[in-house]
């Protein structure tokens, strides 16, 4: 069941970004290839599939054109990789198994692709096939998960700060909620928006989201110190070589994992109220962590 999910979300997701995003041939040519090399490097589409079932579980069926709301998810998760690979952040090589974008197109086409893919994320999310108020609210949503106050960004800036300093339990909560779990929680926010979810349920999503996004963080920070790089498609052991703050630098790796496993004991009982069109999406809240076995 797992298996076809992942396989079904990503197939929809890869299509519509196929037809979203400007063909490689498209003119100017270097920015269009550079976008398609990051999106289609691979990966496993959690966002627009986290986002998908959440919808899905709302609506008791999978809504038309909610793959599009998923694309423009993993536009800007890809334009946020792009970025954090980049020498002026994390100066990593090594992207989804394949180099780097600014180690195939330089830094500024890199630099460029990251912008125009954030772009052409919004130009997307504009003209979702759902009501006016709910395209607003997913705009909203997802921008305040990307942005500076308790997003994507701003998380990336105190883990820029944090490095080669003694971490402490609140930063390091705020890095990874804002970094990585603040795009998960969007992700399924939005999706129960474009569903019509009522803000009971989105309150619950969000609970869900909030806690099996910080899960996904933890268990990403022990992967790194516990596998190769082969294994991981990036570079392993970068956060440890930075004296990153991370969940294993404070409190070990078993600790760390218990950690993972309460927080996605919890985010799933926050849909106990959806019953059995909650199983799918608890089923992979539960793979996020057993990705460490």
């Amino acid at each position: 069941m797992l298996k076809e999910t992942l396989s079904k979300g990503q197939k929809l997701t890869d299509a519509a970004l196929e037809r979203l995003l400007p063909p490689a041939t498209q003119h100017p040519t270097s920015i269009h290839q550079a976008m398609r090399h990051s999106v289609f490097a691979g990966g496993k589409r959690l966002r627009p599939i986290l986002c998908m079932e959440a919808a899905s579980m709302v609506a008791g069926s999978v809504p038309v054109g909610v793959d599009d709301l998923g694309a423009a998810l993993e536009m800007l998760h890809t334009y946020s990789l792009i970025h954090d690979d980049l020498p002026a952040l994390d100066n990593d090589d090594l992207r989804r198994g394949r180099p780097t974008c600014h180690k195939a197109f330089g830094e500024a086409i890199a630099i460029l692709a990251g912008d125009a893919l954030q772009t052409q994320a919004y130009e997307v999310l504009s003209r979702l096939q759902c009501t006016a108020e709910a395209r607003v609210r997913i705009i909203e949503e997802i921008a305040r998960g990307t942005g500076t106050i308790s997003g994507m960004i701003g998380g990336q800036v105190v883990d820029l700060e944090a490095e080669h300093r003694q971490p402490d339990l609140a930063t390091l909560e705020y890095i990874h909620r804002a970094k990585t779990a603040a795009l998960i929680t969007a992700s399924v926010v939005s999706g129960a928006l474009y569903a019509g979810a009522d803000d009971a349920a989105v309150s619950c999503i969000r609970s869900f989201g909030q806690n099996i996004g910080l899960a996904f963080q933890i268990v990403d920070d022990v992967l790194d110190v516990t596998q190769t790089s082969e294994q991981l498609g990036k570079t392993a052991g970068k956060d440890l070589a930075a004296e990153k703050a991370t969940y294993p630098a404070l409190f070990g790796l078993e600790k760390s994992l218990q950690k993972a496993d309460d927080l996605v004991a919890s985010g799933c009982a926050m849909l106990d109220r959806f019953g059995d069109r909650a199983d799918t999406l608890k089923t992979l809240a539960k793979f996020l962590v057993e990705r460490k076995k």
